[in-house]
């Protein structure tokens, strides 16, 4: 029996079967991003035959007139995004470099643990902690010490009046959010250089800072470039950590003490009640936003194969 079972069984079924299956299970992936990218631009149909490419370049927003543009929630959702992603990846570059290369063991281990935490919490805590702890902070001591003490308000980026909601401290909760996100990351590639690297490094008398430059982060190039492009797409498309200290109104960025909105914002703002023409324009912000993700990812892949090729691999 067992020898029958042998010859009427083909050997290589399990292989065919799982090559179907991984192959299904990436092509869902795309039909999915396919279908719902055809989805919203269904929907956002109506807004687009009625506003065309002026939708984008138009910054008036009046739900009683049915006229509507993108460009704040466009420029606030750039704006934020910049802010965040040079005070986080910096920071994140020191930590993780500091955990890996220079703190002790009994140290890197809890901060380590730590980062993982917050990597975890969700978006709506640090809204709510923004609104609640660091909108009053910001207007009680670091607005004042910008824009008084230091004379910042006579420049154009900081304007004279301050709330402490605005720009700048949608910017600074974004950081927090995505700095532990970017930073493990970034510990988990600097972990992945091989000792013998570093070890050959310091034998040749090289200090802790070449070792780190030119052994751990041309090593690592690729994978805390990536880390980088992550924090980046998370943090355009975040909603609630930006939708409780931003203001949430329809102006240009003036300055970085004024209040604004992203794109993610006025979405959850406000499609409860939305209909017609008005559902129709945030469907095609919805779009935006998600062409914007995709392109960061794109060039994000784009760039790191140029590196790859740079760097001699295939």
């Amino acid at each position: 029996m067992a020898i029958l079972k042998k010859q009427f069984v083909n050997p290589e079924l399990p292989d065919r079967l799982f090559r179907v299956l991984t192959a299904g299970a990436a092509w869902l992936a795309m039909l999915l991003l396919v279908g719902l990218v055809g989805q919203l631009f269904y929907c956002a149909m109506p807004a687009v035959r009625r506003f065309g490419f002026r939708f984008l370049v138009a910054s008036e927003w009046d739900p009683v007139n049915n006229i509507y543009g993108a460009l704040p929630a466009v420029t606030g959702t750039l704006v934020t995004t910049a802010i965040a992603i040079v005070i986080a990846v910096p920071i994140s570059f020191i930590v993780a470099m500091y955990l890996v290369e220079s703190a002790p063991h009994w140290l890197s281990v809890p901060i380590s643990h730590t980062l993982d935490l917050l990597a975890a919490i969700p978006s709506i805590i640090y809204g709510m902690w923004g609104l609640f702890v660091f909108v009053p902070f910001m207007q009680t001591y670091i607005q004042p010490l910008l824009a008084d003490r230091l004379g910042l308000k006579h420049l154009a980026f900081f304007g004279p009046e301050y709330n402490g909601f605005g720009f700048l401290t949608a910017g600074i909760i974004l950081a927090l959010m995505i700095l532990p996100f970017i930073c493990a990351v970034m510990r988990d590639v600097f972990r992945l250089v091989p000792n013998v690297l570093r070890e050959s490094a310091f034998g040749a008398g090289a200090t802790h800072w070449e070792v780190t430059y030119d052994i751990a982060l041309k090593y690592g190039a690729r994978g805390l470039l990536g880390a980088v492009f992550l924090g980046l797409g998370r943090a355009v498309g975040e909603t609630m950590a930006i939708l409780f200290v931003i203001g949430n109104v329809q102006n240009l960025p003036r300055s970085l003490f004024g209040s604004g909105t992203t794109i993610a914002a006025t979405l959850a703002n406000n499609f409860g009640e939305a209909e017609g023409i008005l559902k129709s324009s945030l469907f095609e912000l919805g779009l935006i936003l998600l062409l914007t993700a995709l392109g960061i990812q794109v060039l994000a892949q784009l760039w790191l194969n140029r590196i790859r090729k740079q760097m001699g691999e295939q």
